[in-house]
Protein backbone atom coordinates (compact mmCIF):
# COMPACT_ATOMS: atom_id res chain seq x y z
CA UNK A 1 0.00 0.00 0.00
CA UNK A 2 1.15 3.59 -0.40
CA UNK A 3 0.38 6.07 1.89
CA UNK A 4 -0.63 9.37 1.36
CA UNK A 5 0.59 12.27 4.28
CA UNK A 6 -3.00 12.48 5.47
CA UNK A 7 -3.11 8.38 5.79
CA UNK A 8 0.31 8.56 7.86
CA UNK A 9 -1.42 10.96 10.28
CA UNK A 10 -4.06 9.19 10.77
CA UNK A 11 -2.13 6.10 12.20
CA UNK A 12 -1.53 8.53 15.41
CA UNK A 13 -2.89 7.70 18.24
CA UNK A 14 -4.68 9.71 21.13
CA UNK A 15 -4.50 8.72 24.65
CA UNK A 16 -6.23 10.78 27.35
CA UNK A 17 -4.89 11.59 30.80
CA UNK A 18 -1.47 9.76 29.92
CA UNK A 19 1.12 10.07 31.14
CA UNK A 20 -0.90 12.09 34.08
CA UNK A 21 -4.71 13.41 34.07
CA UNK A 22 -5.13 15.83 31.74
CA UNK A 23 -2.49 15.01 29.19
CA UNK A 24 -3.54 13.83 25.36
CA UNK A 25 -0.72 11.80 24.37
CA UNK A 26 0.07 11.64 20.83
CA UNK A 27 1.39 8.30 19.85
CA UNK A 28 3.75 7.99 16.77
CA UNK A 29 4.94 4.44 16.84
CA UNK A 30 1.76 3.38 15.22
CA UNK A 31 3.64 4.50 12.07
CA UNK A 32 6.32 2.31 12.42
CA UNK A 33 4.16 -0.49 12.29
CA UNK A 34 3.59 0.12 7.95
CA UNK A 35 7.14 0.66 6.67
CA UNK A 36 5.38 2.35 3.76
CA UNK A 37 4.12 4.98 5.76
CA UNK A 38 7.73 5.59 7.08
CA UNK A 39 8.51 5.72 3.79
CA UNK A 40 5.81 8.85 3.25
CA UNK A 41 6.87 10.55 6.01
CA UNK A 42 10.51 10.68 5.49
CA UNK A 43 9.50 11.71 1.60
CA UNK A 44 7.64 14.52 3.07
CA UNK A 45 9.85 15.99 5.44
CA UNK A 46 12.61 15.51 3.01
CA UNK A 47 10.26 17.92 0.53
CA UNK A 48 9.59 20.25 3.12
CA UNK A 49 13.84 20.68 3.39
CA UNK A 50 14.47 20.73 -0.32
CA UNK A 51 11.76 23.19 -0.59
CA UNK A 52 13.84 25.41 1.73
CA UNK A 53 16.52 26.02 -1.33
CA UNK A 54 19.26 25.63 1.38
CA UNK A 55 22.39 23.35 0.87
CA UNK A 56 21.30 21.09 3.94
CA UNK A 57 25.01 19.29 5.23
CA UNK A 58 23.73 17.61 8.39
CA UNK A 59 20.44 16.26 10.21
CA UNK A 60 21.00 16.31 13.98
CA UNK A 61 18.53 13.97 15.65
CA UNK A 62 17.06 14.96 18.89
CA UNK A 63 17.02 11.85 22.29
CA UNK A 64 15.63 9.79 21.61
CA UNK A 65 12.84 10.00 19.07
CA UNK A 66 14.53 12.29 16.98
CA UNK A 67 16.81 9.12 16.37
CA UNK A 68 14.00 6.92 14.46
CA UNK A 69 13.43 10.20 11.98
CA UNK A 70 16.77 12.04 11.52
CA UNK A 71 18.70 9.14 10.34
CA UNK A 72 16.30 8.01 7.23
CA UNK A 73 16.34 11.95 6.39
CA UNK A 74 19.65 11.85 6.51
CA UNK A 75 19.72 9.18 4.21
CA UNK A 76 17.37 10.35 2.02
CA UNK A 77 19.12 14.03 1.33
CA UNK A 78 22.87 12.32 1.30
CA UNK A 79 23.96 13.76 4.08
CA UNK A 80 24.95 13.17 8.01
CA UNK A 81 23.68 12.16 10.90
CA UNK A 82 24.07 13.62 14.21
CA UNK A 83 22.47 12.34 17.45
CA UNK A 84 22.08 14.90 20.71
CA UNK A 85 22.03 12.77 23.56
CA UNK A 86 21.71 13.18 27.24
CA UNK A 87 24.40 13.89 29.75
CA UNK A 88 26.91 11.20 29.28
CA UNK A 89 25.83 9.21 26.96
CA UNK A 90 28.51 10.34 24.26
CA UNK A 91 32.69 9.42 24.22
CA UNK A 92 34.82 11.94 23.31
CA UNK A 93 35.10 15.63 23.60
CA UNK A 94 31.85 17.20 23.77
CA UNK A 95 29.79 20.76 24.06
CA UNK A 96 26.91 20.64 25.82
CA UNK A 97 23.84 22.96 26.54
CA UNK A 98 21.36 22.90 29.65
CA UNK A 99 17.38 23.26 29.60
CA UNK A 100 14.78 23.44 31.06
CA UNK A 101 11.98 20.20 31.90
CA UNK A 102 8.97 20.44 33.58
CA UNK A 103 10.10 18.83 36.60
CA UNK A 104 13.81 20.78 36.54
CA UNK A 105 17.23 20.99 34.49
CA UNK A 106 18.56 18.95 32.19
CA UNK A 107 21.85 18.61 29.78
CA UNK A 108 22.09 17.66 26.38
CA UNK A 109 25.56 17.31 24.67
CA UNK A 110 26.85 16.74 21.08
CA UNK A 111 30.49 15.51 20.00
CA UNK A 112 32.68 18.56 19.68
CA UNK A 113 33.60 17.25 15.73
CA UNK A 114 30.50 16.31 14.58
CA UNK A 115 29.30 19.74 12.73
CA UNK A 116 32.15 22.28 11.40
CA UNK A 117 31.33 25.97 10.81
CA UNK A 118 29.41 27.30 8.38
CA UNK A 119 27.78 23.89 7.97
CA UNK A 120 23.66 23.96 7.32
CA UNK A 121 22.21 21.85 9.62
CA UNK A 122 18.09 20.65 10.00
CA UNK A 123 17.27 19.50 13.76
CA UNK A 124 14.55 16.87 13.85
CA UNK A 125 12.65 15.26 16.43
CA UNK A 126 8.83 13.83 16.98
CA UNK A 127 7.34 16.40 19.30
CA UNK A 128 7.34 20.37 20.01
CA UNK A 129 6.16 21.47 23.16
CA UNK A 130 7.90 24.41 25.32
CA UNK A 131 10.85 24.44 23.43
CA UNK A 132 13.17 23.70 25.62
CA UNK A 133 15.24 20.70 24.47
CA UNK A 134 15.40 21.60 20.71
CA UNK A 135 16.74 25.24 22.39
CA UNK A 136 19.09 23.55 23.48
CA UNK A 137 20.13 22.04 20.51
CA UNK A 138 20.25 24.81 18.48
CA UNK A 139 22.87 26.47 20.89
CA UNK A 140 25.05 23.40 20.90
CA UNK A 141 24.47 23.67 16.68
CA UNK A 142 25.49 27.02 17.45
CA UNK A 143 28.63 26.55 19.60
CA UNK A 144 30.03 24.21 17.03
CA UNK A 145 29.30 27.59 14.59
CA UNK A 146 26.82 25.36 12.58
CA UNK A 147 23.33 27.23 11.17
CA UNK A 148 20.41 25.85 12.40
CA UNK A 149 18.37 26.16 9.06
CA UNK A 150 14.85 24.84 10.16
CA UNK A 151 13.60 22.63 13.09
CA UNK A 152 10.84 19.92 12.22
CA UNK A 153 8.74 18.27 14.13
CA UNK A 154 6.11 15.50 13.75
CA UNK A 155 3.67 17.14 15.93
CA UNK A 156 3.80 21.18 17.37
CA UNK A 157 1.71 21.59 20.50
CA UNK A 158 0.97 24.88 19.67
CA UNK A 159 -0.73 26.29 23.06
CA UNK A 160 2.60 25.91 24.43
CA UNK A 161 3.96 28.29 21.96
CA UNK A 162 7.47 26.14 22.02
CA UNK A 163 8.19 27.91 18.58
CA UNK A 164 8.85 31.37 20.42
CA UNK A 165 11.99 29.82 22.55
CA UNK A 166 13.62 28.85 18.85
CA UNK A 167 15.50 31.44 16.86
CA UNK A 168 15.27 28.68 13.09
CA UNK A 169 12.10 28.71 11.08
CA UNK A 170 9.61 25.85 12.33
CA UNK A 171 7.96 22.91 10.86
CA UNK A 172 5.16 20.85 12.32
CA UNK A 173 3.23 17.79 10.14
CA UNK A 174 0.25 18.66 13.00
CA UNK A 175 -0.16 21.24 14.65
CA UNK A 176 -2.82 20.88 17.80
Amino acid sequence: MTYTIEQVKALIREYPDFPSEGILFRDIFPIFQHPEAVECLGNHFVERIKALGKSIDVVVGLDARGFLFGPLIAIKLGVAFVPVRKRGKLPGEVVNATYMKEYGEDVFEMQADSIRAGQNVVIVDDLLATGGSCKAAETLVKKLKGNVVLDAFVIGLVGLEGHKQLTAPVYSLIEC
